[in-house]
């Protein structure tokens, strides 16, 4: 949707909690300006802890990366090169920086904070509340790198400042065919599934859109979205409280944990089910379907479209 308005958004896209791509926003001289030698020289030296790749996919399970450190100017310059001089693991590895807090157990990335300089050349679209803002998420990846498939508790945009990128989505209604390992995903190749391994795979109905330099990307909480750079690219994620603030887990630093009632559901859900254990199997089984469907009854919504 191209030039959307503040208004619009709020009247005619936010309430129908579907993902979104923006175009034509006013983004600020970034998009522009936000070259490789602008980007090294404007931040300059200063260390930046960076995830380093052998392989385009990375994989949340084997940890198949390793954390580094390097200057962030030497840092962009490297992953906006296919092959390198100078490496940790391969000379084709590939890179990628989620900006973190200064300390991050317990700060939140802001780009305000973390890349002053950068911070000024970027408008956010301020579509919501100020007291509601969470966190700014500034994002460099290398050509192909694409990241595990995974969910946010609350809602975000996306900006591609730079470069392209593909994203996948999927709702959090398809839930139950994504093999969820926490808020990820296991099947991380969403083009070539194992379906030996993952055969409810199939089912999960796949959204997809391919973002320019420019493009803002609304991603509602709890939708899944694996996201793959097509280029070199810089982008910003903005999350935002969506839910009143108590509603959060206070520890909270990257927006992944789940809000405090569904954690607290869950683990009552643990016991019922440790109780249930104490029967014999064929009583198990019995009590633990009426469960399921005392939970579809109570809480699923039935005005999925």
């Amino acid at each position: 949707l191209d030039g959307v308005t503040r208004e619009r958004f709020l009247r005619d896209i936010y309430p129908r909690r579907k993902p979104v791509v923006l175009t034509g926003m006013e983004l600020g001289p970034c998009t522009t300006k936000w070259t490789v030698d602008y980007l090294s020289q404007a931040e300059g030296s200063k260390e930046v802890k960076i995830h380093v790749s052998t392989v385009p996919q990375m994989d949340f399970l084997s940890k198949n990366f390793v954390y580094r450190t390097l200057p962030f100017d030497v840092f962009v310059r490297r992953a906006a090169e296919v092959n390198h001089q100078e490496y940790f693991l391969s000379e084709d590895e590939k890179y990628y920086l989620r900006s973190v807090g200064e300390d991050a157990r317990k700060d939140i990335a802001d780009i305000r904070k973390q890349f002053p300089v950068l911070a000024k050349d970027v408008q956010i679209p301020e579509y919501f509340e100020k007291e509601q803002f969470f966190s700014s998420v500034f994002r460099i990846s290398s050509a192909g790198l694409q990241l595990w498939t995974h969910y946010d508790v609350m809602d975000n945009f996306l900006i591609q400042v730079t470069g392209k990128k593909r994203v996948v989505l999927y709702s959090p209604r398809d839930a139950p065919y994504l093999y969820l390992s926490g808020t990820k995903s296991e099947v991380l190749d969403v083009d070539n599934p194992d379906m030996e391994k993952y055969p409810l795979f199939v089912k999960a109905k796949r959204y997809q859109c391919f973002l320019e330099a420019g493009d803002v990307l609304f991603i509602p909480a709890l939708w899944f979205h694996n996201v793959i750079s097509k280029e070199f690219g810089v982008a910003l994620n903005v999350f935002w409280k969506h839910l009143p603030a108590e509603s959060y887990d206070k520890t909270d630093t990257y927006g992944n944990k789940d809000p405090m009632a569904a954690s607290r559901a869950i683990q009552i859900l643990d016991r019922a089910l440790k109780t249930l254990e104490e029967l014999p199997e064929e009583y198990r089984d019995f009590y633990a379907r009426r469960m399921v469907l005392r939970i579809q009854e109570k809480a699923y919504r039935n005005d999925y479209g």
